[in-house]
C-alpha cells in the first residue's frame, strides 16, 4: 500500500501561477498529457508492486481510471488521524509522487495483509489488515449504531480513539 496526501492528477500549473489557453486544440493537447502522465503514474505504481492507493483526498476520475486499469485499489478521503495511525502502525510516510523524476523508486510502501470492501448499512466502508513495525499490534475496532445520529456520535469517539492512540505515539524528548 502507498499513503499520498495530495491529488495524484497533475496539475496545468503551479498554485497562484496563471495557465491560458489559447485554443481548443490547446486545451485538448493539456488534457491529453495529463491522462499520459497519469496513466505512467499508475504503471510506475503497479511496476513497484503497489496494489492499494490510500489517499487522505479525494482523487480525480482519470485517476480512478487508471487505476483500476492497472489493477490499483484506491480508498479515498481517510481522515488526518487515520493517516497518521497508519503512517506509525507501518512505518511509512505519504508519497509524493510529482517532481521532476516520478520514475524514481518508491520505497515508502505498506505491507497490508488484507483488504476487503465492507458494507456498514448505508455507509461503504474498507477493513485493511497491516503488517505493525512497532509495539503496538493493530486490531479490528467497528462502530455501529441504529441511526445516522448514534453513527455520528459513534464516529466522533473513534476520531477521538485515533487522536488519543496518535498522542500515545508521540515520542518524548528529555
Amino acid at each position: 500500500a502507498v499513503l499520498v496526501t495530495e491529488p495524484l492528477r497533475p496539475a496545468l500549473s503551479a498554485p497562484g501561477v496563471e495557465f491560458v489557453v489559447d485554443s481548443e486544440g490547446q486545451y485538448q493537447a493539456s488534457l491529453r498529457w495529463i491522462s499520459r502522465r497519469t496513466e505512467a503514474l499508475m504503471k510506475h505504481l503497479q511496476s513497484n508492486s503497489v496494489k492499494l492507493l490510500l489517499s487522505s483526498v479525494k482523487q480525480e476520475e482519470v485517476v480512478i481510471y487508471y487505476a483500476k486499469l492497472y489493477g490499483v485499489s484506491v480508498v479515498e478521503c481517510l481522515s488526518s488521524e487515520e493517516m497518521a495511525l497508519i503512517c506509525e502502525i507501518t512505518g511509512v510516510s505519504p508519497y509524493t509522487p510529482f517532481g521532476d523524476n516520478i520514475h524514481r523508486e518508491i520505497t515508502e510502501t505498506a505491507a497490508a495483509t488484507f483488504c476487503r470492501p465492507l458494507l456498514l448499512g448505508s455507509k461503504r466502508c474498507v477493513h485493511i489488515g497491516f503488517t505493525s513495525v512497532c509495539a503496538f499490534q493493530p486490531h479490528c475496532l467497528i462502530l455501529c449504531g441504529p441511526v445516522d445520529g448514534v453513527n455520528e456520535q459513534h464516529a466522533a469517539a473513534l476520531q477521538g480513539a485515533f487522536t488519543m492512540l496518535q498522542q500515545l505515539f508521540k515520542r518524548v524528548d528529555r
